[in-house]
């Protein structure tokens, strides 16, 4: 080898060694590192998509909620919570989210089966508050509130207050809720503040479906009890009547307050001005958990950003109610208006001021009874003295009988002529015992809506709202029932007595005297299902008023009644007709006079 070719040798060396250092690849990696590397990087490429997705889907729902809500769109976010408020006598839980009313607890009272009486709950009643903005109508349902609750001791009490509030860098929203201790009566203030061009209506829309419960035992009366009250801002009180079938109104009038009335409680709204555009209704449903399906929806004033109205949660009690707002004791049936001045101005007064004595409602009701019999002792007294003369004058009726008995006309003429004589007025008797009717017929109405005697037990009845099961039978009697009332029993078994005790004191006959036989019958299958306070109050009244005309018999004698009308035959031998009983003959004459035509 040449001098040249060794030099060519090492410079191909040198080049090889050169490029094998420099630009070679590295080290080949293994199959299974391979592997790993590609799983990695394909399980990071969805994870990055995915995220995206989330990403764009956020982004239009954010689109989609500021274009419903606009400005209100963050409202719209949170997580619902409770918040109660709460006093001695109610238990209000609210949602959250809407500020909405969630459950309310009479806290005084329980159920038939003795579990917490629940008002309202979140499945049997909603409630929805709505008003108009530029995005279109928003249900307050669908904001997040932040709720703060106060107590404030003031001259009139302890005052319970729960702030919600919903704000944005535009406005704030708030809906207060006010209760004050030893009170059913809940404030709701609703205010706007900014939220400039937002808001465009004058009114809240409020609705409110209510499927009322079957508190008591008794559904039937239940139902028989419960319906839509309102009262019109004009003064006029109305309701949806107590029919099983869809009732429904639409009332063109202002409207003062709305109650969804039961047998002993109410849950009510009264506006603090008057309520517009009023749709009311009420229906029976099927289910037996269910007293009635009430709803209501109409218009609250809502100026300068502002509104309040007020809710009513409580029981029926007169008194009460009567401290509400106007009318609003009419929840409460006192009967008719010939007989409710006596329950609204008498027995009310005095179951009143027996409860600050007695606790037994039985005594009570015996008192009560013994109380007004005495005041209507003059009348009772009366009465028995007409029908004494009426009685020892029989001899004398029963001649002009057979003298006149063909000529109807003419014996009425003479019994007339002979009443004048001898000073006797046939109505003496019965007058009387008409001016006590109001009271038997007022206990009709007050007894069977009386929250006093809500299960308050007396002998073998363990409430003496509802009736008294004394026997339960097998099978039901047709208008009768299929359990046995035991005072039932015994006011007819004391009326018949009372009647047969009445009819050897009258000069009555014939059907008329066997008439009170039957109707103590008849009231023993009406009365069977009513609460055994009405049949305890008229059992007792039996008792006391047999009691009264037995004392009374024995102080008045029927030879001294003879002798009085012995001698007013004597003074009116010549005394002349009165105008009306002159004017009373010549109709009689006239009529017989017709008749024979």
């Amino acid at each position: 080898m040449d001098r040249n070719q060794a030099t060519g040798l090492i410079l191909f060396a040198a080049v090889i060694l050169i490029y094998s250092i420099f630009f070679a690849s590295g080290p080949e990696i293994p199959p299974a590192d391979q592997e790993i590397a590609s799983t990695e990087v394909a399980s990071a490429l969805p994870e990055t998509q995915e995220m995206a997705a989330e990403s764009n889907t956020s982004a239009k729902v954010d689109s989609l909620r500021f274009s419903r809500f606009g400005v209100l769109a963050t409202l719209t976010q949170g997580e619902e919570q409770e918040a109660i408020l709460e006093t001695a006598e109610l238990k209000i839980t609210f949602s959250t989210k809407g500020a909405q009313i969630k459950q309310v607890e009479l806290k005084e009272f329980k159920d038939w089966q003795m579990n917490p009486l629940l008002l309202l709950d979140q499945e049997s009643s909603q409630m929805s508050l709505t008003l108009n903005s530029r995005m279109g109508e928003m249900n307050l349902a669908d904001f997040y509130f932040q709720p703060k609750l106060e107590k404030e001791e003031t001259e009139e009490g302890i005052i319970n207050r729960l702030t919600f509030t919903a704000g944005t860098e535009s406005g704030t929203i708030r809906q207060i809720f006010t209760l004050k201790e030893g009170e059913y009566l809940v404030n709701k203030t609703f205010e706007v503040q900014n939220f400039q061009g937002v808001f465009t209506g004058n009114s809240l829309n409020f609705s409110w479906e209510d499927q009322v419960k079957a508190h008591e035992k008794d559904l039937a009366e239940s139902r028989r009890k419960s319906q839509v009250n309102y009262y019109l801002s004009s003064g006029s009180y109305e309701n949806l009547g107590l029919s099983d079938d869809l009732e429904e109104a639409s009332v063109a009038e202002p409207v003062k307050w709305i109650g969804f009335s039961q047998r002993f409680f109410t849950a009510g709204i009264i506006a603090d001005s008057e309520f517009k555009e009023v749709n009311l209704s009420q229906s029976t449903p099927a289910d037996s958990s269910i007293v009635r399906t009430m709803s209501a929806s109409l218009a609250i004033p809502f100026e300068n950003g502002k509104s309040s109205f007020f809710f009513y949660f409580g029981p029926d009690k007169y008194k009460t109610l009567k401290q509400v707002t106007e009318g609003f004791e009419e929840n409460v049936d006192m009967g008719y208006f010939f007989v409710s001045w006596v329950n609204k101005y008498i027995v009310v007064h005095l179951f009143e001021f027996m409860e600050k004595y007695f606790s037994n409602y039985g005594i009570i009701i015996i008192l009560i009874v013994f109380i007004i019999k005495l005041a209507l002792s003059p009348l009772t007294y009366k009465s028995y003295i007409g029908m004494a003369k009426m009685r020892v004058i029989k001899p004398e009726i029963d001649e002009l009988k057979e003298k006149y008995g063909e000529d109807p006309t003419k014996m009425q003429q003479e019994q007339m002529k002979l009443f004048s004589q001898l000073g006797v007025s046939p109505i003496s008797g019965c007058l009387p015992l008409l001016l006590q009717m109001p009271f038997l017929f007022a206990m009709f109405f007050f007894f069977p809506n009386a929250i006093e005697l809500r299960q308050e037990s007396f002998l073998w009845a363990k409430d003496l709202s509802t009736y008294d099961e004394f026997i339960k039978l097998p099978f039901t009697i047709p208008f009768y029932g299929a359990h046995v009332s035991l005072f039932t029993l015994l006011m007819t078994v004391s009326q018949i007595i009372y009647t047969h005790f009445n009819n050897q004191l009258t000069t009555a006959t014939g059907p008329m005297k066997n008439l009170g036989y039957i109707m103590p019958v008849m009231f023993m299958f009406i009365l069977n299902s009513y609460p055994a306070g009405l049949s305890f109050y008229y059992f007792v009244s039996n008792v006391f008023t047999f009691g009264q005309q037995a004392l009374i018999k024995l102080f008045v004698d029927d030879a001294k009644i003879r002798e009085k009308v012995e001698q007013n035959k004597v003074k009116n031998v010549n005394k002349k007709k009165s105008k009306f009983q002159q004017r009373l003959e010549d109709a009689m004459k006239a009529a017989e006079a017709n008749k024979k035509k």
